[in-house]
């Protein structure tokens, strides 16, 4: 009796959703090759790990979809496959994890990043997955039955994902939106005294706000602008604000822990004989960068009047004008729309050729949620082809 010949799957990209996708993919019924611009997968897997390579973050599901843009895109996506479940599939391949202080979750103290990626390349090889390295393509049609697309964003250019891809998808009808940077830095024109005072510091245990949205975090004064967890987290109010007013403003607040009437009872209970800037230091523990921002950002009179500086400490304006190098930004939004895809990412206009990773137009901020969710990407399109694996015409 004759065996069927396999479905052939060609995968360009050899990012984090690729491999997960290659590694779920059914090696009985396909046959499957990654084609990959690099000398090797995963470069910007292994430079995503440079400063700890944050997997995924344990929060509930729930409060975890809700930080994707947009979320009801990924709900479905997160409960195929959800932070839990990754990391049950990286102790399953010998990677076993850690949950940080910060809620973060990392491959256990002493692995490395390049150990986590030849982990997912051992189930590759086990599996019998084809990788063509060096394979830099250019529109040409594969040889596949199924060709799926990870070519990745428009950031870090240096590991391959230059967007470049995007002329081919446009030749075809298929609408694209124009790449923006998220998860970067942000400009402010800063005096110069405060630079001076505060440059490459950081600001701890602060919130930040803009339009509706309130994140804690830390963040970095820069001759730039600020940078940081809390303000990369507001990426797309920042955005939105920059793409329509040209200048977007946030709100620090640089002592969350206190309220507005505690801190104006705090100021007024200053003694005479102690300066303003002592207290602040003394008595609430302001850093040298937090008192910075406040004599820099506010007059003299708001300075020395309890309520008028209260009302300061708590909601301090800053006015962004531009965000960083796009190609220096930690990921993109734009690419492929999500009305050009179906819910198991094929493209409406092209059969058989399906999208998923940083491709798409989607957000999330760092702490694990972009990786998380390229791997649950890929997870959720191997799950479909397993189940669904007939060709259309």
């Amino acid at each position: 009796m004759n065996t069927p010949a396999k479905i052939k799957i060609a995968i360009i990209g050899g990012g984090p959703s690729a491999l997960m996708l290659a590694a779920r993919l059914d090696n009985i019924k396909f046959d499957v090759t990654i084609y990959e611009k690099n000398s090797a997968p995963g470069r910007k897997f292994l430079v995503a790990g440079d400063g700890g390579l944050n997997l995924t973050h344990s929060e509930p599901l729930e409060q975890f979809i809700k930080r994707y843009t947009p979320s009801s895109f990924f709900k479905p996506i997160l409960h195929a496959f959800s932070n839990k479940d990754l990391q049950e599939w990286f102790n399953a391949i010998g990677i076993p994890t850690f949950t940080g202080t910060s809620k973060r979750i990392f491959p256990q103290k002493g692995i490395k990043p390049i150990e986590v990626l030849n982990a997912i390349l051992k189930v590759l090889k086990d599996k019998n997955v084809n990788i063509q390295t060096g394979y830099n393509w250019r529109g040409e049609e594969m040889d596949a039955d199924i060709t799926v697309f990870a070519l990745g964003g428009a950031s870090w250019k240096i590991t391959g994902s230059d967007g470049s891809w995007t002329s081919y998808f446009k030749n075809k009808g298929i609408e694209i939106i124009p790449f923006q940077a998220s998860n970067c830095s942000y400009k402010i024109n800063w005096p110069k005294n405060l630079l001076s005072l505060a440059a490459g510091l950081p600001l701890k245990n602060i919130s930040l706000k803009s339009l509706n949205t309130r994140k804690e975090g830390e963040v970095v004064i820069t001759e730039f602008g600020m940078e940081g967890s809390a303000i990369y987290a507001l990426s797309p109010q920042i955005r939105q604000q920059l793409n329509e007013h040209g200048k977007a403003i946030v709100y620090i607040d640089l002592k969350p822990s206190l309220s507005s009437s505690a801190l104006i009872e705090l100021l007024k209970s200053k003694p005479s004989s102690t300066t303003m800037t002592k207290y602040l230091d003394n008595v609430l523990n302001l850093s040298k960068s937090q008192l910075a921002l406040l004599k820099n950002l506010t007059t003299k009179e708001d300075f020395l009047t309890p309520e008028n500086l209260a009302a300061k400490i708590k909601e301090l304006p800053l006015e962004i004008i531009g965000s960083g190098p796009i190609d220096e930004a930690i990921s993109t939004v734009g690419g492929i729309s999500l009305s050009e895809i179906d819910t198991n990412f094929q493209l409406h206009k092209l059969p058989n050729q399906y999208v998923i990773g940083e491709m798409l137009d989607w957000d999330a901020p760092t702490g694990g949620y972009l990786l998380q969710g390229s791997f649950s990407m890929g997870y959720k399109l191997a799950e479909y082809l397993n189940k669904s694996t007939v060709v259309n015409p």
